[in-house]
């Protein structure tokens, strides 16, 4: 993780004092520690700021993080137990009074934006390092803070926020408002419990599939519903507020976060692309207004919908907290928003001034950030977990950070939010950024669970997006651009068989004697690889390739595909460099060199992982046709399991039931998002391995189909 320098304050010492409460002139305590109540890239990106602050660091961790980076990033450190440790406010008071630690950093998500929380703080005289209880309740209340931007004069997108919740009554307002509409929790926030409803007949289900996720994802009151006239074409802009307690009130720009998926960012970015000055300087006006009105103090995210067809805007929510996106926002001002929160707790003025802040967005261009999931897009952005067998990242420069909460070997964890890394860069102007942000992308290798990276390389390169075009339905209005079909280069073929041939000697043999991944010559190996990307064209295909060697680094190729002609490439000089299942080569084809890294998952030795020319291929090592007839191997395709560990919500479909490809099958829960698994194929239900309310491992069968059965 590259370190913040603190490029924008005059070298001075930190303050040894820090109030708990909002005055002219605060009173001041002397502040000795801190408890980071949090996890993952965020405490890490905490922790390094106090540190270098001169502020002695706690942080927390539950059972499945006991061997994190976060656990480890302090020599003080406090065990929860249970994966739900992190949100037993109660508890994490406790300790901090136990340990004699006076002050807590909630970060974000989890107890960062609980009033209740930040109220047990005050009262137990420990410093809550963010805005007043109060401030918190009246903005953290979607419903009580829109009224109070109305009274403010601050717009806000015509809805219903009160307090008639039962079914029919949330129905009839929503015809009142006219469909479509929007529903989400007033304790709602990262797209959880949120759903469009384009038309009435589905809004009961919608509903009654919001506050399911609600609850489980706020805990109670999650399951109280706002209903919001949903804008056609909206983008997402927030602005970047901070408030000290004299008084004083800025606005760090704005960030578009637009792209989204799931209602949740993916990538964001300042200043927002195609946005006229007048408009742009209103928004800050509103941001701070809407700050002031509730006398905030700390860092805040103001959030609102820009209607794309009138331009108009509208006031969303305010987030009481330090966004997973402040990144941006620091790469474009030259600041660090966690020191600013630091100082701003100890009683001190702000930093900057706003003309301050203004001239240091004139001059320091734009910035991107890219959020790194453990996810497979091509399958819906379905969530992954498991372990991180192999990492390589892009290297950190003054214009290239990476926020990450793991390193190679470490587990991504189905119990939490799938972010593996946050990636931003900065570029003189939003051009320069995107090819910066594209560059970086191509140097990132993952192996040993699903990510959004390849998804994330193909939006760097979408003609709407280098245009600045962007809306919350951007991948919908674009997904058949962004995920086009890919045809897999008979180079990277050779370069997998040649990296295995390094990894593997060719003296292995198989079950009945037969030599797997070589012929009778001792000098030529044959392997059979078959494509895992959703995304290719020929997905599925099977394609044999034939090394030769005939000396030292020297060889030829020869690459069948079905119904194509034998394609040989000779002369290839190859110098593979092999170790623990990894191999990186250098490699001469006729008219051009290729680098390359091959990856054997050490879980699954048949799966390949080629990353070549800034691109990520999968393949499976299969046996030839002779190979499985002769040890009777079938392959498994009459049923489905389950992708990731999870657990059943419910189960769409009965036994007997005739299906279609496409047809929901059975909606599962995991990292707190629901996700609809559907059919692959037409067929016929002949057994629901599960019912409501099973927990299973990945890989677990879900459903089976009758075999040599046809849905009519």
């Amino acid at each position: 993780m590259r370190s913040i320098k603190p490029r924008y304050l005059r070298r001075r010492a930190f303050p040894r004092y820090v109030s708990t409460s909002v005055s002219a002139q605060p009173q001041i305590t002397p502040i000795t520690s801190l408890l980071i109540a949090n996890r993952g890239e965020i405490a890490l990106r905490i922790n390094q700021t106090a540190k270098r602050l001169g502020i002695q660091t706690t942080t927390l961790y539950t059972d499945p993080d006991a061997s994190s980076q976060h656990a480890a990033c302090s020599p003080h450190s406090i065990g929860l137990g249970a994966a739900n440790g992190y949100l037993d406010g109660e508890r994490i008071v406790k300790l901090a009074k136990q340990h004699g630690i006076q002050a807590l950093h909630p970060g974000y998500g989890f107890l960062s934006e609980n009033s209740a929380f930040a109220r047990r703080c005050e009262e137990e005289g420990i410093v809550f390092v963010g805005p007043p209880a109060q401030a918190m309740a009246d903005m953290g209340d979607k419903a009580r803070s829109k009224e109070i931007m109305t009274k403010a004069g601050v717009p806000c997108v015509p809805g219903y926020h009160g307090s008639e919740q039962g079914e029919l009554e949330l129905l009839n307002h929503a015809k009142e408002i006219r469909f479509p509409v929007l529903l989400k929790s007033v304790k709602g926030g990262g797209g959880k419990g949120m759903r469009i409803v384009m038309e009435e007949g589905e809004f009961l289900q919608q509903l009654k599939s919001a506050r399911a996720e609600a609850r489980a994802s706020f805990g109670e009151g999650g399951e109280v519903m706002l209903v919001e006239k949903y804008i056609i074409r909206p983008r997402h802009v927030e602005v970047q507020v901070f408030a000290d307690k004299h008084g004083n009130c800025v606005a760090l720009g704005e960030r578009d976060c637009s792209v989204q998926r799931r209602h949740q960012k993916i990538l964001e970015e300042s200043p927002a692309p195609n946005l006229d000055d007048v408009t742009r300087l209103d928004l800050w006006d509103k941001a701070r207004t809407a700050a002031l009105a509730v006398g905030y103090v700390g860092a805040g995210t103001v959030e609102f919908i820009l209607d794309k067809d009138s331009g108009e805007f509208f006031f969303m929510e305010m987030n009481t907290r330090l966004q997973v996106e402040h990144p941006v926002s620091e790469m474009v001002t030259g600041t660090d928003l966690v020191e600013w929160q630091f100082r701003v707790a100890a009683g001190e003025k702000l930093p900057l001034t706003q003309k301050e802040i203004m001239e240091r967005i004139a001059e320091r261009g734009a910035a991107i950030e890219a959020r790194i999931y453990a996810e497979s897009p091509e399958k819906g952005f379905l969530p992954d977990s498991g372990k991180l067998v192999h990492l390589t990242t892009p290297k950190p420069n003054e214009d290239v950070r990476i926020d990450a909460g793991f390193v190679e070997g470490d587990t991504v964890t189905e119990a939490y939010d799938g972010m593996i890394a946050k990636l931003i860069v900065r570029g003189d102007d939003r051009e320069t950024a995107i090819r910066k942000m594209e560059l970086a992308l191509q140097s990132y290798e993952v192996v040993g669970l699903s990510t959004n990276i390849e998804f994330l390389k193909r939006l760097c390169k979408s003609p709407a997006f280098i245009e600045g075009d962007v809306e919350t339905g951007f991948i919908e209005k674009w997904k058949t651009e962004l995920f086009d079909p890919i045809v897999v280069k008979p180079e990277v073929y050779v370069q997998a068989a040649l990296g295995i041939s390094a990894s593997s000697p060719a003296s292995v043999e198989r079950p009945h004697g037969g030599p797997l991944g070589f012929g009778h010559n001792g000098g030529e190996r044959t392997f059979f690889f078959k494509s895992l990307d959703a995304l290719n064209e020929k997905e599925g295909e099977v394609v044999e390739v034939s090394i030769i060697q005939k000396d030292n680094q020297l060889f030829d190729a020869k690459i069948t595909r079905n119904g194509e002609e034998i394609q040989t490439m000779e002369n290839i000089v190859s110098s593979p460099i092999s170790s623990s299942g990894k191999a990186t080569l250098t490699t001469f084809f006729p008219g051009m060199r290729i680098d390359t890294t091959v990856v054997q998952d050490p879980n699954n030795d048949h799966k390949i992982t080629v990353f070549q020319r800034g691109g990520k291929t999968e393949l499976s090592l299969v046996s030839p046709t002779w190979y499985e007839k002769a040890l009777g191997l079938k392959e498994v395709t009459a049923s489905v399991v389950a992708p990731m560990p999870c657990k059943i919500l419910k189960n769409e479909v009965k036994e007997g039931d005739k299906v279609v490809k496409g047809t929901p099958l059975v909606v599962i829960e995991s990292m707190k998002m629901e996700t609809v698994i559907r059919s692959p194929q037409d067929g016929v239900i002949k057994r629901l391995a599960h019912k409501e309310g099973d927990k299973c491992k990945a890989g677990t069968v879900l459903v089976v189909f009758e075999e040599n059965t046809d849905a009519e």
